[in-house]
């Protein structure tokens, strides 16, 4: 890919962050860090906390369900298809495809061991379904 053309990535909207214990570390990233917590849920067995800790930054999703020690970088694209299709051209290996809140999802592992997610947003009403619960 030149260095000179488009990048392959509408923006990295979501940092997906594995956590032990959600209701601490969100009372870190907000007491202590002074972020504001978007959302707090608990359904299903499962914790997860939405923080905001910059203008125009990521929104650093806090969970109790996913596995291993690094975060998934979630990106948003403007067509899920189109960009697993030029991905594998690259050779790129297919992993999970699979559906979260916002739109159609597939996350892989890179050879280096980073996790990494692409999204298309096709329902962005999702959010405001979420932003302000609080369940702990």
């Amino acid at each position: 890919m030149p260095d000179d053309g488009p990048l392959p990535f509408l923006g990295l909207d979501f940092v997906y962050t594995p956590s032990r214990d959600v209701p601490g570390d969100l009372a870190y990233f907000t007491e202590v860090l002074g972020g504001r917590v978007r959302f707090s849920l608990d359904a299903m067995g499962t914790r997860v906390a939405g923080i905001d800790l910059a203008d125009g930054s990521p929104l650093v999703l806090l969970t109790d369900h996913l596995g291993g020690e690094r975060p998934i970088l979630v990106f948003r694209v403007a067509d899920l298809a189109v960009a697993l299709t030029e991905l594998g051209a690259r050779g790129w290996k297919r992993e999970h495809t699979f559906e979260i809140p916002h739109g159609p999802c597939c996350s892989f592992t890179t050879p280096g061991g980073h996790r990494i997610a692409l999204y298309q947003l096709t329902r962005p009403e999702a959010a405001a379904h979420f932003d302000g619960r609080r369940d702990f």
